[in-house]
């Protein structure tokens, strides 16, 4: 890692610009991909599963098969793109400036490495899981505030309602974005890289997890059975439903990764 890391400091500024453009369209690219693949997996196996009960059911009886893959069971049918890359040119569009806006936040974190503004340790110690953990709780404290401030002030009308045009997100809705609401996302991310010297694989692990919690949130449906959502950790979690509940009603789950936010200050949506 550290050799990695002498590399980039050496690296002229063209070629970085290059390289950090091409990792965040990489991102967008197999969020689009992974989330179509995980929706028609959860299709597959519901419709094998009420298939298989239809089968078992007496003649004349109506099948009471219970979906995973929908929010609620009343949901109505969501129509999904046929292939991951079905979306309109306006929706490309603004998923492109979200895409360079992070290349910017990107190289922005770089710069201020190099001026060891942000500093960075590479040792494999377990301070790899307490940065990684540190990360994940304050981020979603972090953005719970941002977000929950900008749906009760005039800050919603001018930020956030690009976002919200999707009742029932889908992928690339987690790159539809206003350009100054990604931005302020990256700034509330690299005012916690100032704070202290962080582990690099730390810094890795958790933009892992960030980039599988904003895809998973904006799947459109739920591929965890209703039964996980009550295990004594994942209940916890901001889950697919959670954060398609928010879309659907704007005044609660203002959380990310977790609930936990939600149920302190009273806006957790209980059937969510």
């Amino acid at each position: 890692m550290d050799t990695l890391l002498d590399t980039l400091r050496n690296c002229p500024s063209w070629l970085l610009w290059i390289i950090f453009l091409a990792e965040n369209t990489a991102i967008l690219l197999a969020v689009l991909v992974w989330g179509h693949r995980l929706r028609n997996a959860v299709r597959e196996v519901n419709a094998s599963g009420i298939g298989q009960q239809a089968t078992q059911a007496e003649p004349g009886a109506q099948s009471s098969a219970s979906f995973t893959g929908t929010v609620a069971p009343s949901m109505p049918s969501v129509q999904h793109p046929p292939h991951p890359f079905a979306y309109n040119s306006r929706q490309w569009h603004i998923a492109a400036v979200t895409t360079v806006l992070n290349t910017v936040i990107t190289y922005t974190g770089y710069w201020l490495w190099t001026q060891q503004a942000i500093r960075i340790t590479t040792a494999f110690s377990i301070s790899i899981l307490l940065h990684a953990a540190f990360l994940f709780f304050a981020m979603d404290l972090l953005m719970y505030i941002f977000h929950y401030v900008i749906h009760k002030t005039p800050l919603y009308k001018l930020l956030h309602t690009l976002h919200h045009e999707a009742t029932d997100p889908e992928p690339i809705d987690l790159f539809i974005l206003h350009p100054l609401e990604t931005l302020s996302f990256g700034a509330l991310w690299l005012l916690l890289l100032l704070l202290f010297p962080l582990n690099i694989y730390g810094i890795i692990i958790y933009l892992i997890i960030n980039v599988i919690f904003g895809m998973m949130g904006h799947l459109g449906m739920e591929p965890l059975p209703a039964k996980v959502h009550q295990w004594p950790v994942l209940k916890y979690l901001g889950t697919s439903t959670f954060h398609h509940t928010h879309h659907r009603h704007e005044q609660c789950n203002f959380g990310f990764y977790t609930s936990i936010w939600d149920r302190v200050f009273r806006t957790f949506n209980s059937q969510s």
